[in-house]
């Protein structure tokens, strides 16, 4: 497989590989959500990303929507990005520009109060973006191998067949990954609580397994405060009506995805990983906030298991859905990429894992997963502190 895993991408100015070309059209404030929207209308070839973030909130908050907003930017899938703001916003388009100054990457912005209203954003927005569409078409493919990719690890409607055939084979993909020299990212903090025991011994360092413990005793510690003695029952309805019973149980299932490699790693939500291999990162355990956590840091795809059933995709990031039985994977066709509940017919974790890498390696090449065929992108920042 190392010989055979190459494919052609995107090599940007800071050597990262993508696997995608988009132009981002992106609101830096809910405020031009609107005229976001009207674009990606128009134009259907570029990523349009509205979301509810951008003012109205403390000082950490800001911090993390600056930092996400300017990663989702910087992602390798981005060739090139339009911002649109309102004009008197904290997350300002001016203020995102100067943290992506040293992105190499074609950055223009439109001002909806400064050019006249939201149509006249729409139609300004919408002429740059054609001229950056056209030149994205123009730049040269590379090839990449598994060294050059990220790949961020979620599941979401669990149930009580994920623990035992999606995320392990997820975790057999990731192992052979990491041994190829790629990157994987195990994140969800609140669904390692109750298997930190495990996650430490795979700690590569006494600092790795030190940050780790931090990180999900501050979770457990906050979940015990809000919930009392219901925080080690707590789950989703749908992993409850799915046969799921305490958290640590899913606990030990979700953290099957990151296999058995070391973990070299402990970084925080958004960040951008120094090493490679297997990295945890420090993310709530609601997919969409996660999802974007890790976009932040370069993950040009996710493989997110599921054994409910979810159509989340997320923007400019390519999402894999593995369906952990094959009665979901039946029921939603459009939206499941892989069945791994083939595995309670006979096939083994092993080869199922090998099925999860070779459809990487597709969706590298460009296949279209179920998420982008269907349009499911969807996008929110994790956030702490109250709105004002």
């Amino acid at each position: 497989m190392s010989e055979d895993f190459v494919f052609q991408g995107w090599r940007r100015a800071d050597g990262r590989m993508g696997i995608r070309n988009h132009c981002l059209v992106l609101a830096t404030v809910a405020c031009a959500a609107g005229v976001v929207r009207e674009v990606g209308r128009r134009l259907p070839n570029v990523v349009a990303v509205e979301h509810a973030h951008g003012c109205g909130r403390g000082g950490p908050d800001l911090g993390l929507q600056i930092k996400t907003l300017a990663g989702l930017v910087q992602n390798p899938n981005v060739g090139a990005a339009v911002l649109v703001g309102l004009g008197c916003e904290v997350v300002s388009t001016g203020l995102l520009k100067g943290v992506l100054a040293r992105s190499g990457k074609p950055l223009e912005t439109v001002v909806i109060q400064e050019v006249g209203g939201s149509k006249k954003a729409a139609d300004q927005a919408e002429a740059v973006a054609r001229r950056l569409l056209g030149e994205l078409e123009s730049l040269p493919r590379e090839k990449g191998t598994a060294a050059d990719l990220m790949v961020g690890l979620e599941c979401g409607g669990s149930d009580t067949f994920s623990g035992l055939t999606a995320n392990p084979a997820v975790g057999k993909a990731a192992d052979r990954l990491v041994k190829l020299g790629g990157t994987a990212i195990l994140a969800e903090t609140t669904e390692m609580i109750g298997a930190l025991g495990p996650l430490l011994k795979s700690a590569e360092s006494e600092e790795v397994a030190a940050k780790l413990r931090a990180n999900v005793d501050r979770q457990e510690a906050r979940t015990r405060e809000i919930l009392g003695p219901l925080a080690g029952t707590v789950l989703a309805p749908g992993n409850v009506e799915s046969g799921l019973t305490t958290i640590a149980e899913k606990s030990l299932g979700c953290i099957a995805k990151g296999g058995s490699s070391p973990i070299r790693e402990v970084v925080d939500y958004g960040d951008r990983p120094s090493s490679k291999g297997l990295v945890v990162m420090d993310t709530p355990g609601y997919d969409i906030e996660s999802l974007a956590g890790m976009a932040a840091a370069g993950a040009q795809v996710i493989l997110f298991t599921t054994g409910r059933g979810t159509p989340v995709g997320f923007p400019a990031v390519p999402v894999i859905k593995i369906s952990s039985n094959s009665q979901l994977f039946e029921a939603m066709p459009d939206d499941i990429d892989l069945d791994a509940g083939i595995i309670l017919a006979g096939k083994s974790i092993s080869e199922v894992g090998e099925q999860v890498l070779d459809l990487l390696l597709r969706v590298a090449r460009g296949q279209k997963t179920r998420a982008e065929i269907n349009g499911q992108a969807v996008f929110a920042i994790a956030q702490e502190g109250p709105a004002f």
